[in-house]
Formats: C-alpha cells, sequence, structure tokens
C-alpha cells in the first residue's frame, strides 16, 4: 500500500512539474497508481487554469 501511495504522489508532483516518467509509468506493480496521480494532477493544472481565464474574462 505505501508503495502505491509513493507512485501516485510521485505522478502528482511529476504532473505538476510538467514532465513523466515513463519508466515509473509502465512498472509491473505501481504504474497504474503513477498513471493515476498523473492524470490527478494534470487534471488539477487544467482547473486551475480555467478558473484563471475565467477571472481575466470577468476583469477581476
Amino acid at each position: 500500500m505505501d508503495d502505491a501511495l509513493l507512485a501516485y504522489a510521485t505522478g502528482r508532483e511529476d504532473a505538476f512539474a510538467g514532465r513523466r516518467d515513463p519508466e515509473r509509468a509502465e512498472h509491473p506493480h505501481t504504474g497504474a497508481d503513477y498513471r493515476i496521480g498523473f492524470l490527478d494532477g494534470r487534471i488539477e493544472i487544467f482547473k486551475m487554469l480555467a478558473s484563471v481565464r475565467e477571472m481575466l474574462e470577468r476583469g477581476y
């Protein structure tokens, strides 16, 4: 379980940094957790940028 959580957290960190580690993504035991963490991080960035765009359009 700890390995899965670490892989997920590493995936999120990599997403925020804008880099993806193909070796970690393909790891047989924790690759899926890494990929989900990466995807969650990218979705969070997308939502943040969408919020910024909305604020700029509204003139805040």
